[in-house]
Protein backbone atom coordinates (compact mmCIF):
# COMPACT_ATOMS: atom_id res chain seq x y z
CA UNK A 1 0.00 0.00 0.00
CA UNK A 2 1.25 3.66 -1.14
CA UNK A 3 1.22 6.46 1.83
CA UNK A 4 0.86 9.86 0.59
CA UNK A 5 2.73 12.46 2.28
CA UNK A 6 2.07 16.30 2.55
CA UNK A 7 4.91 18.08 2.44
CA UNK A 8 4.55 18.97 6.31
CA UNK A 9 5.12 15.57 6.70
CA UNK A 10 8.19 15.49 4.40
CA UNK A 11 9.63 18.60 6.68
CA UNK A 12 8.40 16.67 10.00
CA UNK A 13 10.07 13.34 8.51
CA UNK A 14 13.90 15.11 8.18
CA UNK A 15 13.77 16.93 11.24
CA UNK A 16 12.90 13.60 12.75
CA UNK A 17 15.11 11.33 11.19
CA UNK A 18 18.19 14.03 11.77
CA UNK A 19 16.78 14.40 15.50
CA UNK A 20 16.62 10.95 16.26
CA UNK A 21 18.72 8.91 13.66
CA UNK A 22 16.12 6.71 13.17
CA UNK A 23 14.19 6.30 9.91
CA UNK A 24 10.31 7.24 10.00
CA UNK A 25 8.05 5.13 7.56
CA UNK A 26 5.44 7.69 7.86
CA UNK A 27 4.00 11.01 9.68
CA UNK A 28 0.55 12.19 10.63
CA UNK A 29 -0.34 15.60 11.28
CA UNK A 30 -3.79 15.98 13.63
CA UNK A 31 -4.75 19.60 14.28
CA UNK A 32 -3.03 22.41 13.38
CA UNK A 33 -0.15 25.33 14.14
CA UNK A 34 -2.26 27.06 16.44
CA UNK A 35 -4.12 24.03 18.07
CA UNK A 36 -3.31 22.94 21.43
CA UNK A 37 -3.81 19.67 20.95
CA UNK A 38 -1.66 19.42 18.01
CA UNK A 39 0.14 15.73 17.35
CA UNK A 40 2.36 13.65 15.20
CA UNK A 41 2.62 10.69 14.75
CA UNK A 42 5.51 8.88 13.36
CA UNK A 43 5.31 5.44 11.97
CA UNK A 44 9.11 3.83 12.90
CA UNK A 45 11.14 1.50 11.06
CA UNK A 46 10.98 -1.50 13.21
CA UNK A 47 13.57 -2.16 15.21
CA UNK A 48 14.37 1.61 15.82
CA UNK A 49 12.32 2.29 18.58
CA UNK A 50 14.71 2.77 20.86
CA UNK A 51 17.25 4.98 18.72
CA UNK A 52 13.86 7.34 17.92
CA UNK A 53 13.11 7.83 21.60
CA UNK A 54 16.53 8.18 22.55
CA UNK A 55 17.94 8.12 26.51
CA UNK A 56 15.33 9.26 28.96
CA UNK A 57 13.31 10.19 25.82
CA UNK A 58 15.56 12.87 25.26
CA UNK A 59 15.37 12.55 21.24
CA UNK A 60 11.75 12.37 20.86
CA UNK A 61 11.62 15.14 23.81
CA UNK A 62 13.58 17.69 21.12
CA UNK A 63 11.50 16.67 18.44
CA UNK A 64 8.49 18.10 20.51
CA UNK A 65 9.87 21.10 21.87
CA UNK A 66 11.02 22.27 17.59
CA UNK A 67 7.81 21.00 16.73
CA UNK A 68 5.78 22.43 19.56
CA UNK A 69 3.43 19.43 19.24
CA UNK A 70 2.84 15.45 21.25
CA UNK A 71 4.91 13.28 19.38
CA UNK A 72 3.62 10.08 19.03
CA UNK A 73 5.79 6.93 18.05
CA UNK A 74 4.47 3.60 16.14
CA UNK A 75 6.94 0.67 15.19
CA UNK A 76 6.04 -0.08 11.47
CA UNK A 77 5.58 -4.32 10.97
CA UNK A 78 5.36 -6.53 7.79
CA UNK A 79 1.78 -7.67 8.82
CA UNK A 80 -1.86 -5.77 9.63
CA UNK A 81 -1.92 -8.19 12.96
CA UNK A 82 1.72 -6.72 14.19
CA UNK A 83 0.76 -3.85 13.26
CA UNK A 84 -2.45 -3.22 15.09
CA UNK A 85 -0.53 -4.62 18.37
CA UNK A 86 1.87 -2.00 17.95
CA UNK A 87 -0.31 0.81 17.23
CA UNK A 88 -2.43 -0.30 20.58
CA UNK A 89 1.03 -0.11 22.64
CA UNK A 90 1.25 0.73 25.79
CA UNK A 91 -1.50 -1.43 25.99
CA UNK A 92 -0.71 -5.02 25.99
CA UNK A 93 -2.35 -7.22 23.46
CA UNK A 94 -2.68 -10.63 23.28
CA UNK A 95 -3.95 -11.73 19.97
CA UNK A 96 -4.93 -9.86 16.64
CA UNK A 97 -7.13 -11.86 14.21
CA UNK A 98 -7.57 -10.57 10.80
CA UNK A 99 -11.19 -10.87 8.88
CA UNK A 100 -11.97 -10.21 5.33
CA UNK A 101 -15.88 -10.36 4.26
CA UNK A 102 -17.57 -7.24 3.15
CA UNK A 103 -15.00 -5.04 5.10
CA UNK A 104 -11.37 -5.98 6.62
CA UNK A 105 -11.68 -5.75 10.78
CA UNK A 106 -8.84 -6.49 13.14
CA UNK A 107 -9.66 -7.79 16.11
CA UNK A 108 -7.54 -7.14 19.17
CA UNK A 109 -7.74 -9.42 22.17
CA UNK A 110 -6.59 -6.65 24.32
CA UNK A 111 -5.64 -7.17 28.48
CA UNK A 112 -8.71 -6.32 30.06
CA UNK A 113 -7.04 -4.05 32.76
CA UNK A 114 -5.35 -2.21 29.47
CA UNK A 115 -8.52 -1.74 27.78
CA UNK A 116 -8.92 1.68 28.90
CA UNK A 117 -5.47 2.50 27.01
CA UNK A 118 -6.08 0.53 23.96
CA UNK A 119 -9.13 3.45 23.32
CA UNK A 120 -7.54 6.44 24.91
CA UNK A 121 -9.69 9.57 26.29
CA UNK A 122 -12.33 10.11 24.35
CA UNK A 123 -11.36 6.93 22.20
CA UNK A 124 -8.15 9.32 20.79
CA UNK A 125 -6.02 6.07 20.77
CA UNK A 126 -8.29 3.41 19.35
CA UNK A 127 -9.07 6.09 16.41
CA UNK A 128 -4.91 6.73 15.28
CA UNK A 129 -4.47 3.28 15.35
CA UNK A 130 -7.67 2.91 12.82
CA UNK A 131 -6.21 5.46 10.68
CA UNK A 132 -2.70 4.03 10.96
CA UNK A 133 -3.42 0.43 9.99
CA UNK A 134 -5.96 1.72 7.06
CA UNK A 135 -2.99 3.98 5.86
CA UNK A 136 -0.87 0.88 6.14
CA UNK A 137 -2.77 -2.08 5.47
CA UNK A 138 -5.95 -1.25 4.14
CA UNK A 139 -8.33 -2.32 7.45
CA UNK A 140 -11.07 -0.96 7.86
CA UNK A 141 -11.89 -1.33 11.34
CA UNK A 142 -10.01 -2.27 14.83
CA UNK A 143 -12.60 -4.07 17.12
CA UNK A 144 -11.20 -4.69 21.10
CA UNK A 145 -11.67 -7.99 22.41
Amino acid sequence: MTVTLSDTARQYIALFEDETGATAHDCVVLGDEDDDEKRVIFVVKPGEMGQAIGPGGKNVQSVEDQLGADVELVEDANTAATFVANALAPAEVHHVTISENNDTVAYAEVEQADTGVAIGTGGRNIETAKLLVERHFDVDDIQLT
